[in-house]
């Protein structure tokens, strides 16, 4: 699976020629690792004495932060699949009427997955920035510079898995299907760059 391969693997395939792994694969894996940041801010914190006071909610977020990261890492491969059925569909035959009709329908419903993937992750992005303010609050300030590159990680994979929502959604004839997800959208980055500053700017005056 492609989640089990090296690094240097996945940068390899990724700088290629093939289509996939794109973006899709590349914001998932960002917000993995935001979300594996967070985790290790808050398992550098659980179990000292100097922050006994929070070792409950740093507990509850590193639970939330490693769930977080495990669905993320799962997207990667998400996004590669749903991609290469959208590419599936684009190549059936388109001979007689009845073709014509399947493989149009057969696009749009690969469409609007390859639409829900990179939105799902976007969800999840959204929930790890706002993990990384109680963390960069409360977390270890031996690890605090870790808080901040979470949310700008974060940040960055929810505004990269917003592009290939958009790219998709585009292509979408599903006026309903169009407009809730487009909702969804800016709901989710709707204050998501003001938050990030707002953590940036708070662990810079902790350093």
């Amino acid at each position: 699976m492609i989640k089990e391969r090296p690094v240097e693997a996945f940068l390899d395939e990724l700088a290629s020629k093939a289509s996939t792994p794109g973006g899709g694969s590349a914001a998932a894996i960002m917000g993995a690792m935001a979300a594996a940041l967070v985790s290790m801010v808050a398992n550098l914190t659980v179990g000292k004495l100097k922050y006994e006071a929070v070792d409950a909610e740093m507990q509850t977020m590193l639970s939330n932060s490693e769930r977080l990261r495990l669905e993320m890492t799962d997207m990667i491969k998400a996004d590669v699949d749903v991609f290469d059925h959208v590419m599936a569909a684009y190549a059936l035959p388109k001979e007689s009427d009845a073709e014509k009709t399947l493989r149009s329908q057969t696009i749009q419903s690969a469409l609007k997955a390859a639409s829900d993937v990179p939105l799902a992750c976007a969800k999840l992005c959204a929930e790890v920035i706002g993990l990384c303010k109680p963390m960069a609050e409360k977390g270890n300030t031996n690890v605090i510079s870790d808080a901040g590159v979470a949310v700008l990680a974060a940040n960055a994979a929810l505004r990269s898995a917003a592009l290939n929502v958009y790219i998709n959604i585009g292509a979408i004839k599903d006026e309903e299907f169009v407009n809730v997800r487009h909702q969804q959208l800016e709901a989710l980055l709707a204050g998501s760059a003001e938050l990030t500053e707002d953590v940036y700017e708070l662990v810079k005056s902790k350093l």
